[in-house]
């Protein structure tokens, strides 16, 4: 069955591929371009391997929460994604995100990276919209490429690690209950049909809610594409997949704090290549009278959120709980480094602070008011992706400044009240792809080869039913709840 599934799968994407495809297998004589800034493509490529380490830090960031017996089995639910989306991103998954074609999808021009090579510029045609667009605002016009000082490929591999780590944010929320095999094929489906949208309308030349030609919603790093997208996903999925069998009255703590806090260590230090990367050069520039560096921009603001995220965090408990946690100290990072993802690029170190102080605060209430409603999204990741994202998103729209990028948009504060609508026009974007693209692929898994293991399976713990191995020493492991 699951052989008919991916074949089916696999014929209905050429399919639709294929009004799209037009040239993509010619070549295209090469022509003289200008050589790669060799800072420029090392920094992009180190900040390449720092989100790719993001990965494997959420990996131990998720697995320290679950049951002992489920801790290899939330470790591979991130660690496969390298694997699944490490292949899929190189065949369709960047050139539907990325190559020019609808303003709502790519084309397949660059499948299989064809014509995706060392190329600097020129790599983007001409799209009929520009002349209009470049008399109202040059600099949105003329654009030949996403990033003009390196090759074109270190931007493919850049962007192939944002679309790893996404979807792996997803499974937070179906811990400890969806079979690998389900799971495997829904992040193929999802970042087909669900991320790849999503990137092309807000970051490629042409998309709809993009600053090249569409809505001119405000997103540096991925607040809409990647946290609304796994958060709103994530409950989505929580709902369809039903909870666990022992939630809610016999929930387990977290097995391995350490685990979690090395989690979020990771997940910290990856996230400078996640937002400064996003700068995609480290050389400086002007605004105005004023000279700008986002790559440095965006690491203070990055540093300067989550900090301040972890203290309001840490405040919070103490007020209301009593005690501080090193669970609550790693969670309120993480919510800081959600927030400041869309504002890094566009915000001062001093906005990043309240972005810190806010986000967490909405976050600690969202997963107390999660709880209420007792839906089990395990590893609360949308009241932290989620509402963080969301958050994060509305504060882009508040706290933007020209003065620390020229190539985005003033925000609230400076007098532009419409940038608020329009950020709230690409979260609900997001929402309703996220929510309805999630829905159905879930839908038709569960039709197919079925979501869920079985309830005795689940009890014993996914490790040795899902991949016959163990994390720990049976003497060490703990018991089924029965």
């Amino acid at each position: 069955m699951l052989k008919k599934v991916v074949m089916i799968g696999a014929m209905t994407l050429l399919f639709l591929g294929v009004p799209l495809m037009g040239n993509a297998f010619a070549q295209t004589p090469g022509a003289a371009v200008p050589a790669a800034d060799t800072g420029d493509t090392a920094f992009m490529l180190i900040s390449a391997a720092l989100v790719l380490l993001m990965t494997p830090g959420l990996a131990f960031f998720y697995g320290g929460f679950v049951r002992s017996r489920n801790i290899l089995n939330t470790l591979m639910m991130s660690f496969v994604l390298m694997a699944i989306v490490g292949v899929s991103w190189i065949l369709w998954g960047y050139s539907l995100s990325f190559a020019p074609g609808l303003s709502f999808i790519g084309g397949l021009q660059w499948f299989g990276l064809n014509n995706v090579g060392l190329e600097t510029q020129g790599y983007l045609p001409h799209l009929p919209y520009e002349d209009a667009l470049k008399a109202a605002d040059s600099k949105y016009a003329d654009v030949v490429s996403y990033a003009g000082t390196i090759p074109h490929q270190a931007f493919t591999i850049y962007q192939a690690m944002f679309a790893i780590i996404t979807p792996a944010l997803i499974s937070g929320a179906i811990a400890e209950r969806m079979s690998f095999r389900a799971y495997s094929l829904f992040v193929l489906l999802w970042s087909t049909f669900v991320y790849a949208p999503l990137a092309h309308m807000v970051w490629a030349k042409g998309g709809f809610l993009g600053l090249y030609g569409g809505l001119g919603a405000l997103d540096f790093a991925g607040g809409t594409v990647v946290h609304i997208s796994s958060g709103v996903s994530a409950l989505v999925a929580a709902i369809v997949l039903g909870p666990r069998k022992t939630h809610p009255d016999r929930l387990s703590p977290p097995h391995n704090v350490p685990f979690i806090l090395l989690g979020a260590g990771l997940l910290w230090f990856g996230w400078f290549g996640f937002n400064a990367g996003s700068a995609l050069s480290v050389a400086s520039g002007t605004s105005g009278n004023l000279t700008t560096n986002l790559a440095t921009t965006a690491f203070v603001a990055t540093n300067t959120s989550a900090a301040a995220a972890a203290l309001m965090w840490l405040i919070l408990e103490g007020v209301l709980r009593g005690k501080p946690t090193a669970v609550g100290a790693a969670t309120g990072a993480v919510a800081g480094l959600v927030g400041i993802t869309p504002a890094a690029g566009f915000v001062t170190p001093l906005s990043a602070i309240l972005i810190g102080f806010i986000t967490a605060f909405v976050c600690f209430y969202a997963i107390s008011f999660k709880h209420k409603l007792e839906i089990d999204d395990a590893l609360d990741t949308f009241p932290v992706h989620g509402v963080g994202g969301t958050v994060g998103a509305i504060l882009t729209a508040i706290f933007a400044t020209t003065q620390v990028n020229g190539a985005g948009k003033e925000g609230v504060l400076r007098g532009n009240l419409g940038e608020l609508g329009v950020e709230l026009a690409a979260i609900a974007i997001a929402y309703a792809i996220a929510g309805v693209g999630t829905w159905i692929i879930l839908k038709i898994i569960d039709a197919t080869v079925g979501l869920r293991v079985k309830e005795e399976a689940e009890l014993q713990g996914l490790d040795i039913n899902e991949h016959g191995e163990e994390g720990y020493n049976s003497e060490f492991g703990d018991r089924p709840t029965q």
